[in-house]
């Protein structure tokens, strides 16, 4: 990392993965850069309210500065406002952790979620965390809704990940992952089994306007042993209308209401 800015972010991107904080001297040997440099942006990011010392010489960690900014920004957007209702009434269907991810650029990151299990197991992760698009339901439902070529595109900037890093039944080689892809698509959405995280199935459908690529995807998520393939399939007329659902209501959240843009073969959402 060389300049201000992109070293600036990467210590904000490390220090937001460690929720314990890290010392100043981990942080340089982490993203290979200088401990004076380091030294100086932590000060001005401590000047600033984004980071703090836990104490003297101590772990800086992140405040909620940050936190702040996005959930202004997602109020702001009116995401929430949209998906909630429908977020709450699909968990109470479903029993299961319910969850909106958004298409931003190349990325898919999760921002509203509503918990329909009460007891027993319960699979609730946090929000704002970017999906795994190589063996996530949510990933492979926005794939699902592209060509093969734009999926490849995708993955190929994230990777499919070291072996042992997701899921078992996490796919290990690009033939494999179009293979699951290819069935998600045959079925308009997609089903996943011990390949995000072990233990874990989950569902997906792409939100998106008729002839549009995918402005969101929503899911349903819960541990393997109560969320079975029967149950799945169960669910998926419910799945794909709250979808369809989700995005005639999107036209009233200005995020969403973005006119598609192809760069190069790959489309995103631009104002």
């Amino acid at each position: 990392m060389n300049g201000i800015l992109e070293r600036t972010l990467g210590i904000l991107e490390l220090l937001a993965s460690r929720g314990e904080g890290m010392e100043l001297a981990a942080i340089a040997d982490q993203l290979d850069i200088p401990r004076s440099a380091v030294h100086r942006l932590l000060a001005d990011l401590v000047r600033c309210g984004y980071v703090r010392q836990s104490r003297d010489h101590g772990e800086y960690m992140l405040t909620t500065k940050l936190v702040s900014l996005g959930l202004s920004f997602l109020g702001n957007t009116g995401i929430v406002d949209v998906a909630q209702p429908l977020l709450d009434r699909l968990a109470e269907i479903s029993g299961e952790l319910v969850r909106l991810s958004v298409v931003d650029g190349t990325r898919l990151t999760w921002v509203a979620r509503a918990q329909g299990a009460r007891q027993g197991l319960r699979y609730d992760p946090d929000m704002g965390s970017d999906a795994r698009i190589s063996c996530s339901s949510s990933g492979h439902a926005w794939m699902l809704a592209l060509s093969d070529e734009e999926a490849l595109a995708l993955v190929a900037q994230q990777g499919l990940g070291l072996p042992g890093e997701f899921g078992p039944n996490a796919p290990t080689s690009l033939k494999q992952l179009l293979e699951q892809v290819h069935a998600a698509r045959e079925r308009g959405f997609s089903m996943t089994r011990d390949t995000y995280t072990a233990g874990l199935s989950a569902m997906a459908a792409p939100v998106r306007l008729p002839g549009q690529p995918p402005m969101g995807i929503i899911s349903i998520a819960g541990p393997s042993a109560r969320f079975t393939d029967e149950r799945m399939l169960a669910l998926a007329p419910q799945l794909l209308d709250f979808a369809a659902q989700m995005a005639a209501a999107s036209r009233a959240s200005p995020f969403f209401n973005r006119k598609p843009q192809p760069v190069g073969r790959q489309p995103i959402y631009a104002p």
